[in-house]
């Protein structure tokens, strides 16, 4: 199921499962990923990271996320 929303300022969209998966983000729910701040790309996961967070804000969004979805 694809869910979307705005945290701390970005823009997410999550697609995830309802069950763990191979393909999930640590073998977790989420499968599919993208945080963008600014029109720009700052997180992206598509059954494997394209682009891993570089900033502790970055990770924070990852882990709020993580915790909601995954």
């Amino acid at each position: 199921m694809w869910r979307n929303g705005i945290i701390n300022g970005c823009e997410y969209w999550v697609k995830s499962f309802d069950e763990p998966s191979i393909y999930g983000i640590d073998e977790g729910r989420i499968s599919k990923l993208t945080v963008r701040r600014n029109d720009r790309e700052i997180i992206s996961y598509d059954r494997g990271w394209d682009l891993e967070p570089q900033t502790d804000e970055d990770r924070a969004i990852l882990e709020t996320l993580m915790k909601k979805y995954n």
